[in-house]
C-alpha cells in the first residue's frame, strides 16, 4: 500500500508539474473558444444617397445569475427588477422571482431581453447590477445584425442579399451579394467565450478581443424616382393582363448606368413580388425585337438596303414544310424592307435575310459576332447566362435547314432582357456599346475608395451610316401611322423602339403562351435613356401583342421621366456640394445642441435623422415611425417637455 501511495503521489506530481501545461491547455481548449464578432455590413445607397439596404444592430441582454456576490445580488435585485418592470412592463415581482430562480438553478446565461435596439441596449447597461459589468454584475451582451431594405419590395431582388448557412455555404443575390464579399462584408472581430454547459457559451469579458472592422458603403446607379416609376408601371400592367411575370430596365444611354430595374413575379395567391431577377438571369427567344439585330447585320454587310422591295407572298412563306406567317391575314404584298420592319412583317424580314444570306449563312453569324451579340455582359450580379446563337460551323444540334430564317425574326436565338437592351442602347448611343453598370463608387465615410467608370464593350458595333438608318427605322415604328408602336406616339415627347410578340412553349399547342416586349430609347432625336419591358404569359383573352402589353409600360416610364427630368438637365454626380443635405445637417446639429429635455421640431427632417436626434436626448423616449422618407407629422408638439418612457409617433412619407 505504501508503494501504491508513492506511485499515486508521483503520478500527481507528474501531472501537476511535468504535464501540467499540456493538460491545462487541453482543458482551456475545450472550455474556451474564440467566437467571431460579425462586422457591420456596409450600406447600399442609391445615386442620390437614399438608403437602399442597411444593417441594423440588435442586442440580446443576458445575465450570469451566479456571478455577482450574494450580498451585492440581494442588495440590487429589487432595483434591477423595478427597472425591468418600467422597461418591459411585467410586474417587478415577476422579475425578482425568475432571476432568483435562475441563480438557484445556477443559470449562467439567463435571457433578460432579446433583439433590442442600440438605444435600448445603452439604457439596459445602466440598470442596477448590470451597470457593474461582466465581472461584478454578470452582464452578458451579444450583438447581431439584421439586413433591412428601407424601400421595401421595390428593387429588392436587384439590391439583393447575402446569406451564409451553418455549413458556411453562401447564397449571394443581386448587388448586395455581388459586392458583399469584396466591399460590404468588412472584417469580423473575435470574442473569447467560456463553455458553461448545455451547449451554451458565455463571454468571459464584456468587450471584444479583436474589434470588427466595418464594411465599405456602396453607391449604386439606381435613381429612386425612376425606380418607383418603373416598379409601379410594370405592376399595374402585370395586374391588368394577369401575366405570370415581367421585368423592366431603364439605362442611361451614354454611361450604361442602370437607373431602374424591376422584376415582378406572381405567387399562388396572385400577388406580385420581386421573385427572381428576370432581367439578368432569364434567357428567352426575343421574337421581333431581334429583327433590329438581323437588319443591322444585313445593312452593315451592304447586302440589303431599307428601300429594297420584298414580296410577303400573301403572308405565308414555307421552308422545308415549315411555315412563317404574318399576323395580318393575306400579308402586306410587296413592301420595302423599311416598311416590313415598321409593321413587323415576319415574312418581309425573313424574305430579306433569306435572299441575302441563303448561300452564306456563316457571314450573317459572323456579323452578329462582330456586334458582340454572342458575348455575355460579364455582369457582377450572379446568374447571367450566355447568349445562344446557332452556328453552322458548330456541331451542337442547334443548326438546321431553317435556322437562318427562324433567326431572322427572333426564334432559335436566346438573350436576357439586359443583353437585348445593351444592343438597343448601342444603337441609341451612335454605335458605342457600353457595359450596363450598377455601381458608381465605393466609399468609406466620405472617402471614395473605388470609383467606377464607364466601360466600353465595343466602340463601334457598326458604321455611322448603318446606325442612322436603324435609328430612323425605330423612330418610324412609333411615329408612322402604320408602325406597330404608333399607339404610343405622343406629340409632347418622342420615343423610338420595337415591339416584340414571341410565342412561348409553341411545341405543345396546349401550353402555347406569349412573351410581349418593347425595347427602345427616348427622346428619339437625342437619346438619354434606353428601356426594355418584357412581360411573360399575359392572359390571351385580354391581349398579348407587345404594342398592347409592354408598350404602355415603356410609354408611361418615358413620359414620367421626361416630365420629371427634362432632356436639358445634366445628370448630377455625388461629388458636389448639396445645399439641401448641408441644411439638413445644420438643422440636425442645431437641434441636437439645443434640445435636451424638450421636444424638437422634426417635421421636414429625414426619418433617420429624426430618430437619431430623439434617441440621443437626455430623456429616454420611445420612438415609433410610420412610413419612411421625410417626417410629415409628430405626435408631440414642439417645445413640449418630455417625460421618461414617453412614446413619440412620427409619420413619414
Amino acid at each position: 500500500m505504501f508503494v501504491f501511495a508513492l506511485a499515486v503521489v508521483f503520478k500527481l506530481c507528474s501531472i501537476q508539474f511535468i504535464q501540467g501545461d499540456q493538460y491545462r491547455a487541453l482543458a482551456e481548449k475545450h472550455t474556451t473558444k474564440d467566437f467571431p464578432i460579425p462586422a457591420n455590413r456596409g450600406n447600399v445607397y442609391s445615386a442620390d444617397g437614399s438608403l437602399l439596404a442597411t444593417s441594423i444592430p440588435k442586442y440580446d441582454i443576458r445575465i450570469d445569475a451566479i456571478q455577482p456576490k450574494q450580498a451585492l445580488f440581494d442588495e440590487q435585485l429589487g432595483a434591477l427588477a423595478d427597472s425591468l418592470h418600467v422597461f418591459k412592463g411585467k410586474p417587478a415581482s415577476y422579475y425578482k422571482d425568475v432571476i432568483r430562480k435562475a441563480r438557484k438553478n445556477k443559470n449562467r446565461y439567463f435571457l433578460l431581453a432579446r433583439n433590442i435596439s442600440y438605444s435600448d441596449y445603452i439604457r439596459m447597461r445602466n440598470f442596477p447590477l448590470l451597470n457593474l459589468g461582466a465581472i461584478k454584475g454578470g452582464l452578458i451582451v451579444e450583438q447581431t445584425t439584421r439586413r433591412e431594405h428601407p424601400m421595401g419590395e421595390i428593387a429588392a431582388r436587384s439590391i439583393g442579399y447575402e446569406r451564409i448557412d451553418e455549413n458556411n455555404y453562401a447564397t449571394r443575390v443581386g448587388i448586395d451579394g455581388a459586392f458583399g464579399e469584396k466591399y460590404l462584408q468588412g472584417v469580423n472581430g473575435k470574442r473569447l467565450k467560456q463553455k458553461i454547459g448545455n451547449g451554451q457559451w458565455k463571454p468571459i469579458k464584456d468587450y471584444d478581443q479583436i474589434e470588427p472592422k466595418d464594411g465599405y458603403d456602396i453607391y449604386t446607379t439606381i435613381d429612386v424616382n425612376i425606380q418607383d416609376i418603373a416598379h409601379h408601371s410594370l405592376l399595374a400592367q402585370l395586374e391588368k393582363y394577369k401575366a405570370d411575370h415581367g421585368c423592366v430596365v431603364v439605362m442611361e444611354v451614354k454611361t450604361g448606368e442602370i437607373k431602374a430595374i424591376s422584376n415582378l413575379g406572381r405567387n399562388k395567391n396572385g400577388h406580385y413580388y420581386e421573385r427572381l431577377n428576370y432581367a439578368v438571369g432569364e434567357s428567352h427567344e426575343p421574337g421581333s425585337t431581334f429583327k433590329l439585330m438581323a437588319l443591322t447585320a444585313a445593312l452593315e454587310d451592304k447586302v440589303i438596303d431599307t428601300s429594297d422591295v420584298v414580296d410577303t407572298e400573301k403572308g405565308i412563306l414555307s421552308f422545308y414544310g415549315n411555315k412563317v406567317k404574318d399576323s395580318k391575314a393575306g400579308g402586306y404584298g410587296k413592301i420595302s424592307v423599311s416598311e416590313a420592319f415598321e409593321v413587323s412583317s415576319n415574312t418581309g424580314v425573313v424574305k430579306a435575310i433569306d435572299n441575302a444570306y441563303r448561300n452564306k449563312p456563316s457571314k450573317f453569324i459572323d456579323r452578329l459576332y462582330v456586334m458582340n451579340l454572342n458575348d455575355s455582359l460579364d455582369l457582377p450580379i450572379i446568374g447571367e447566362p450566355s447568349p445562344i446563337i446557332p452556328d453552322p460551323r458548330i456541331k451542337n444540334g442547334r443548326w438546321s435547314g431553317i435556322a437562318l430564317q427562324w433567326m431572322a425574326y427572333g426564334y432559335g436565338v436566346s438573350f436576357t432582357p439586359l443583353q437585348t437592351l445593351a444592343f438597343y442602347n448601342a444603337i441609341a448611343n451612335d454605335g458605342e456599346m457600353v457595359k450596363p453598370r450598377f455601381l458608381r463608387e465605393v466609399k468609406e465615410y466620405d472617402r471614395v475608395v473605388v470609383p467606377f467608370e464607364k466601360e466600353v464593350i465595343n466602340p463601334k458595333i457598326c458604321s455611322k451610316q448603318t446606325v442612322k438608318k436603324v435609328q430612323q427605322l425605330l423612330k418610324n415604328v412609333v411615329e408612322k401611322s402604320h408602325g406597330t408602336g404608333h399607339k404610343l406616339y405622343s406629340e409632347n415627347f418622342s420615343m423610338a423602339g420595337k415591339t416584340g410578340t414571341c410565342q412561348k412553349d409553341y411545341v405543345d399547342k396546349d401550353k402555347l403562351n406569349y412573351i410581349s416586349s418593347f425595347a427602345g430609347f427616348f427622346p428619339a432625336d437625342n437619346p438619354k435613356y434606353s428601356c426594355i419591358v418584357v412581360i411573360h404569359e399575359p392572359d390571351k383573352s385580354v391581349g398579348y401583342y407587345g404594342a398592347d402589353v409592354s408598350g404602355p409600360v415603356f410609354k408611361r416610364i418615358a413620359q414620367k421621366i421626361y416630365t420629371d427630368t427634362p432632356i436639358i438637365d445634366e445628370v448630377k454626380t455625388l461629388n458636389f456640394d448639396n445645399n439641401l443635405v448641408n441644411q439638413d445637417f445644420e438643422n440636425y446639429f442645431e437641434n441636437a445642441r439645443k434640445y435636451k429635455e424638450l421636444m424638437p421640431g422634426v417635421v421636414g427632417m429625414p426619418a433617420m435623422d429624426a430618430i437619431a436626434l430623439l434617441e440621443n436626448l437626455q430623456v429616454n423616449v420611445k420612438v415609433k415611425l410610420n412610413g419612411s422618407g421625410i417626417i410629415r407629422k409628430q405626435s408631440v408638439e414642439r417645445h413640449q417637455k418630455l417625460q421618461a418612457n414617453q412614446t413619440i409617433v412620427l409619420d413619414a412619407s
